[in-house]
Order: structure tokens, then sequence, then C-alpha cells
């Protein structure tokens, strides 16, 4: 059976995926990783087989506790109509690469491919569990996971959800996305920090001792990436553009491609990893960072270091200087050395940096490649898609499209390349309109109207519908306010 360690845990106690699932972050602060993970999945085996079917076979390799129909209940449930493609991820291709549309959800974002399910993984746990408490997911958010979040455990039974987000630094749609939540069980609570300030926040918390020792009927667990019930459902669509490609004639099965992963957690392109790792014939999978490109560096020296400035960018789910999954892929590349992990960790808690040895860093060069898009890159390849291929992509997709064409004329690889899609330009039409013609108009919906209106392309309408729904949530608290905050938080629903 799968086992699941803390990344931080010497004595290597695993649990199986649904406990891991539960619990979100290990007690320890370490995050649960699959370890060893010894299964090969054949991508001839899955070519032309649906999302659905590609999701099956891969969750039920990591998930094995749970059994196949459950998960081909869940898969059912959560990758249906509310997916406006019927592919679920539709590739489509342009000029010198291929784009992994990720954005067909019922948000808008890629993070939807993993949050339409989690509350079905999250149920079936606390089922398996026999666990009566009612389970509180804390999440941090830097714009998607969200709305992304809220949206799939709205109304869950045994659940409660409530997300912090920085107040400065997501998109207008983004933040209205969340403040007009609906659902009996979501609470949405902006801070006067980054998404780091929130993501520290929530960790802190849900280790807490004293916290879990004062609402004993409660369990704390996490919608962010560090679930591996967020990470695992990611590996399916890797698979799935490569069989895309195979049925297609475009590419033979077997025949190496490059992803390129726009970044900022670490969770989209770690997923990436882990489909490499159980044998997605991948070349080369390219980190793509915009101005906070923290990552770039530290594939590039070794040197994981937080002390430096922090910017607010035009692609915000990207401004991140911590990025949590970064734990796992050391603890992995590293064959389970928890004591470098622990001792990396320490040193980033304590003196805001780490290096990684030589040896080590080598061997994720043999794998990663890392570039950066500026604030003026991202906005030229949006006009740049625009114009010449009359293609409609967010900043997200840009800085990610920057870094594909940087790593072919860098290195002259020129191994077909999916560059991960993974967002709705509509999401953040302010910036796009402005980066096409100059200039937006202050109001997101005007933008989005003007932006219809130059390109023709449709407007979600989960997006387009958001100016006629209610505002829910509009309470804001300083970084050092927000623990007192969730404390209460969690009391009202202890009591209730």
């Amino acid at each position: 059976m799968q086992r699941y360690i803390s990344s931080r845990d010497p004595a290597k106690a695993g649990v199986e995926s649904h406990k891991a699932i539960l619990s979100g972050l290990a007690k320890d602060g370490g995050l649960y990783t699959p370890y060893p993970v010894d299964f090969y999945i054949d991508p001839e085996k899955i070519r032309g087989k649906t999302y659905q079917e590609i999701a099956l076979e891969i969750m039920s390799k990591f998930l094995d506790d749970y059994s196949r129909e459950e998960l081909r209940s869940y898969i059912s449930g959560a990758y249906d109509s509310k997916f406006d493609n019927q592919e679920i991820v539709p590739t489509r291709e342009v000029p010198g690469m291929y784009l992994m549309e990720l954005w067909h959800g019922p948000t808008s974002a890629f993070k939807d491919l993993a949050l339409t399910i989690l509350p079905y993984l999250m149920s079936g746990a606390m089922k398996k569990s026999g666990d009566k408490k009612k389970v509180c997911i804390l999440t941090a958010t830097s714009g998607d996971t969200g709305k992304a979040a809220l949206s799939g455990f709205a109304d869950v039974k045994g659940t409660e959800i409530t997300v912090l987000y920085p107040e400065i630094g997501v998109s207008d749609i983004q933040k209205l996305q969340m403040q007009t939540s609906e659902g009996n069980n979501v609470y949405v609570l902006a801070v006067n920090g980054n998404f780091d300030d929130c993501q520290r926040i929530v960790k802190e918390f849900s280790t807490n001792g004293t916290v879990r020792n004062s609402f004993r009927n409660i369990d704390i667990s996490s919608a962010n990436s560090i679930n591996i019930g967020r990470l695992v459902p990611q590996i399916v669509y890797y698979f799935k553009s490569y069989s895309d490609l195979v049925s297609r004639g475009k590419i033979k099965c077997g025949d190496t491609v490059n992803f390129v992963v726009p970044t900022g957690n670490f969770g989209d392109i770690l997923a990436g990893y882990y489909a490499k790792y159980i044998g997605l014939p991948i070349n080369r999978l390219v980190c793509a960072s915009n101005s906070n490109h923290v990552l770039t560096d530290f594939f590039n020296t070794g040197i994981y270091s937080v002390d430096r400035p922090f910017h607010t960018t035009i692609s915000p789910s990207m401004d991140i200087l911590i990025s949590s999954n970064l734990e796992r892929l050391l603890f992995s590349a590293s064959h389970a050395d928890t004591s470098l992990n622990l001792k990396l960790m320490n040193d980033l808690a304590e003196k805001k940096s780490y290096e990684l040895p030589g040896r080590g860093l080598a061997k994720l060069q043999d794998i990663f490649s890392a570039y950066y898009a500026t604030e003026d890159d991202c906005r030229y390849e949006i006009k740049r898609m625009w114009d010449r291929n009359h293609v409609l992509i967010d900043p997200h997709t840009a800085v990610a499209v920057h870094a594909a064409k940087l790593h072919r004329e860098l290195t002259g690889d020129d191994s077909p390349a999916i560059v991960l899609s993974t967002a709705s330009p509509y999401k953040f039409s302010q910036d796009v309109l402005k980066s096409l013609i100059g200039s937006a108009p202050d109001n997101a919906f005007e933008a989005m109207e003007e932006l219809y209106e130059y390109t023709g392309v449709d407007i979600p309408a989960n997006l387009r519908n958001l100016k006629n729904k209610r505002v829910r949530f509009t309470k804001t608290v300083e970084v050092n306010e927000a623990e007192e905050a969730l404390f209460s938080r969690l009391e009202d629903i202890s009591n209730a």
C-alpha cells in the first residue's frame, strides 16, 4: 500500500493516503509525501483514454486505500458538466508550442482540477477514519486557490472552510470571486500582508498544539497544495496532454516532451515531477517565474533565499517567496533524507536562506530548467500571442510562454514544448487589455466587456455573472490580528 511520510520525520512513520488528506499538514510541520513510489504507468496504455479514465488509473495507484469504485464515483462527480469543455483539459497547438488549457472549470483556473475532487476525497477520508469531528479547512491563497476551494467545499457535509488572502495582490475579479462565495460553511478573511504571511499563519495555526487541544471536536486540515489530496489529481493532466499529442500524431508514444510551468508554490510543477517519475517521457520541466524569481535563482545556483524584495505583479498567483512544495521535491530527490530536509528548513526559518549541496543541485538540474519574466516581458508575450496567433492568454501563461522561448533560444532544445495555461485571461481583464491596447478602465467588468469587444473571445459565464452576485465577506485584519480572528472563527464553529 502506498505510504505517505512527513518530509521532516526521521522515523519515516508513514500513513495511508486518507489519513494524510484528512490531516493536510503533518503535526511536525512537514508535508506528507509519497515514499517510496515504486509503480510505473505505461503511457501507451492510457493513449486515447478520457480524462476520467486516466484519472482513475493514476489516482488508484497513489490513493490505493480508496477502492476503484469509490474513486470512479468521485471522478465522475468532479469532472462533469461543471467544466465547459468535454475534454476537461484540452491541448491547443500554437506556433512553436502547445497550450494545455487548465481553466475550463467552475472558477476558470487550474486549481479546479484538484479542488473539484478534493471534497470527495476528504469526505471519503472522514468515513474511513470513523471520526465524527467536523473538519475545519484553513487555506491561504494568492488568488485562485481560494475561490476554487470555496466553490468545491461549499455546503459539503461535515466541513467548514476558511480562506485567507492578501488584501493587496490579487486581481479585482479574484477578490470578488471570494467575497461573493456562497455556502453556509464558508468564510473569507483578507489580510494586510502578502501570500507568504497568509501561508505562514495557516501553517503555524494548523500545527499549534494549543489550538488543537482547545477544540477537541474539530479536526484542522487544508485545501492548499500542502495537502497531498491537492497534488495527486494534478498529475493526471500531464498524462492527458501527452496522450492527446500521441493520438493526434504530433509525437510518437515514447518521444520526450518539455513541460513549461508558471510556478509559485511549486505544487503544479511538482505534479509534473511525479508524472516523470512514474513513467511519462519528460525531457525537461521548465520552471517559469515572474519578478519574484526565488525559484529561478535556486535552480541556477542552489541557494534559496527569501531575503529579497517582494514584488506585487500582474501575475499575482505567482507572487510567492516561500514555495512550500519545494520541500517535497527535496525530500523525494534525496531519497527521503529527512536530516537534510530539517537542516534546510531550519536554515530557511532562522537565516532566511539555505544552500543545497552540489550533488543535490546537479541532480535537480538534470530535470529542471528555470527562467523568469519581467513585467514588460509578460505584457509583450500577451500582445505577441494575440497579434500573431489570435490566442488570448492570461499573465501567468505569458510568463510560461516567455520561459519556453528562452529555453529554446538559450539551449537549442527543440523538444515539443507543452505550456501549462493556468487561468482564463478574463480573471485579469484589466492587465490583459492594457497589454493589448495600452490602457484599460478602472472597473474590472468594463474592462472585461472591452476585452471581449476587442478580441471576440467568449467570457466564461461564472466571471461574467459575478457582477450580479451579493458581496458577503469584506473583513480585513492586520497580519498580527489574523491568528486571533482564526481562533474566533474556530470557537464559533466549535460552539455551533
